[in-house]
């Protein structure tokens, strides 16, 4: 008896932290420096900084495909292949093999899973831009009606904003805008010479239209506290999917992870799969996790008082729907039949390009990790569409390099030697529109059908809806319009609508916030309305989805739940 007693001692954490990306990073860092003994379950391998970045200093002739995709990886990697690069020969091994990781989607109604199971998570492959959401983004479904209210505003989480921003280390502007607040920047990186002209053009042409450099995730002036992580600045190479060898941008391993080790009190064990969320009937109360070794396949139980699910907005979902109970016989915490439901995500694939004529004599300094931004602009102020809330811009100019000679005619030693020098200027700007929340866009979980561990595997049922389409049209559109505008030449307006949502790789919803738990999973400080010691703060918790990129609302949204989870713990609540 007294060595099962010992065994559960050595199982039991104050605190386990399902999930190692971006938010889960944050989870882990925010708790052990508030002095909590925390376990990290990350469901695949572990990836070393630095040394686990295999293809990070790679030349382009070091790769045996050249970076092109196989028959047998476009087959294994189906899902990747529908985004048009994750599949690619550079960072494949960073995202999941989606034939080993299937899943299921209802016909019409496809959802892309874009996956990457190691440690990091996709902090390691994402597109690094980060904003703000603004005030009006908190209160637009209470005004509109749409799904329910959140239960925070801006105000709530704007100095969580600003010490997320301090710590991950965010370049940008500050340019006094209501639509996309300033933050706690670091220098902002530079517009090239085509970009400055272009933005003064439109500008000029389009009252209320922002042109701004992005604002993303790279240490442009590092402080000392990122040079005491191992970080250093950014080195204009703009190969971060591969992994960063100087920490350059936010990432679990070249910054929350690093800081949580320092503490001296996080575990990290990885090939961890977390099956459910162990339950007491009697307390009321998660007691630990279930986990499965993605090797071995062996089951163990890992027990804390509080739990932060953050293994991505899918993943956590499926871990409370396969977390079943007496209590919670549809899945813990789903007493308002919403978990699974309002998939989230951001609709794009939907823009114009162009050519810009002169400045051949101008080039630019090495490769920015970085693009330009257009802020919302419809449905703001007094504009008023169709459609309701909005789309921002990203994109940017550049000059085409060797790689257009693929499409030429011509050969010989001329030839090459035409291709060494840069080829014309091109801007582009791609649209990232918001999608509403519906209940009818919603995962579930297989009856019958399991994966390698037994799991069951995941159902999506989920389309773009009329909203979305309208707002498609003003995309492509006003892109085209605002190019021509500013006098490129040759534009091409696009709007692919073979796309699905997932696409965007923001996916949210399917937990909500909300303040009624007969409407909500999750209430103000990100807590199950109805097992208050587990907490989710990824992608899942999201009540609506703005239209700029989420990660740095997650990033806060972690740090506020990590500070409310702690002081709740100090005074015997959890």
């Amino acid at each position: 008896m007294n060595l099962n007693i010992d065994a559960k001692k050595d199982m039991t954490y104050d605190a386990i932290v399902v999930g190692s990306g971006i938010s889960g990073g944050w989870a882990a860092k925010e708790l052990t420096q508030k002095g909590l003994k925390v376990l990290m379950l990350e469901r695949g391998r572990d990836i070393k900084h630095i040394e686990g970045y295999e293809t990070a200093t790679k030349n382009p002739w070091d790769f045996p495909h050249r970076g092109r995709v196989t028959t047998q990886a476009a087959e294994e990697y189906w899902a990747n292949m529908r985004t048009g690069y994750t599949a690619n020969e550079e960072w494949r091994h960073h995202f999941e093999n989606d034939k080993e990781n299937p899943y299921l989607e209802k016909p019409g109604r496809q959802v892309d899973w874009i996956r990457g199971y190691h440690v990091g998570g996709r902090s390691l492959m994402w597109g690094r831009q980060s904003y703000r959401w603004n005030k009006e983004d908190f209160l637009a479904n209470a005004k509109e009606g749409i799904g329910v209210d959140w239960p925070i505003r801006y105000e709530d989480l704007a100095p969580w904003y600003t010490y997320v921003e301090g710590f991950a280390g965010i370049s940008g502007s500050k340019d006094g805008l209501d639509v996309l607040p300033d933050g706690n920047f670091l220098p902002a990186m530079q517009m090239n010479c085509v970009e400055k002209e272009v933005k003064k053009r439109i500008e000029k042409s389009f009252a209320g239209r922002h042109f701004l450099i992005g604002r993303v995730a790279h240490l442009t002036d590092p402080k000392q506290f990122h040079y005491d992580l191992g970080r250093a600045a950014c080195q204009y190479r703009n190969q971060c999917m591969r992994g960063c060898p100087y920490g350059a941008y936010f990432s679990t391993q070249a910054a929350t992870l690093p800081a949580a080790m320092k503490t001296g009190k996080l575990t990290l064990r990885p090939d961890s799969i977390v099956s459910e969320v162990l339950y007491d009937e009697q307390k009321g109360k998660a007691t630990g996790v279930r986990v499965i070794d993605q090797n071995t396949k062996e089951v163990r139980e890992y027990f804390a008082r509080i739990i932060f699910l953050n293994a991505s907005a899918f993943a956590s979902t499926s871990i409370l729907m396969n977390s079943k109970s007496k209590r919670f016989p549809n899945g813990m915490g789903n007493d308002s039949d919403q978990l699974g439901r309002n998939i989230m995500d951001h609709h794009l694939a939907v823009g114009a390009s162009g050519t810009f004529e002169g400045m051949e004599d101008q080039y630019y300094y090495g490769r920015r990790a970085n693009g330009i931004y257009i802020p919302r602009y419809r449905n703001w102020g007094n504009d008023k569409r169709d459609y309701v809330r909005g789309f921002g811009y990203q994109g940017g100019a550049g000059r085409a390099g060797w790689n257009r000679g693929n499409g030429m005619e011509g050969f010989g030693a001329d030839f090459k030697e035409s291709l060494t020098t840069p080829g014309p200027w091109t801007m582009s700007i791609g649209g990232f529109g918001e999608m509403i929340a519906d209940p009818n866009n919603r995962m579930t979980l297989s009856p019958d059908q399991k994966d390698k561990w037994g799991l069951p595997l995941i159902v999506f049922d989920a389309a773009y809806g009329d909203n979305e389409k309208k707002m498609r049209k003003d995309m492509m559109n006003d892109a085209a319009e605002m190019l021509e505008a500013a006098g490129c030449k040759n534009v091409t307006p696009y709007n692919d609508e073979s796309k699905h949502p997932g696409i965007g790789i923001h996916e949210m919803g399917t937990a909500r916030m909300g303040r009624d738990p007969k409407t909500s999973v999750l209430n103000a400080h990100n807590q199950i309305h109805t097992v208050k010691n587990v907490f989710n703060t990824d992608g899942a918790c999201m009540t609506s989805a703005s239209c700029v990129n989420p990660s740095l609302t997650y990033m806060a949204l972690t740090a506020r739940a990590a500070d409310f989870a702690v002081k709740e713990m100090k005074k015997g609540n959890l």
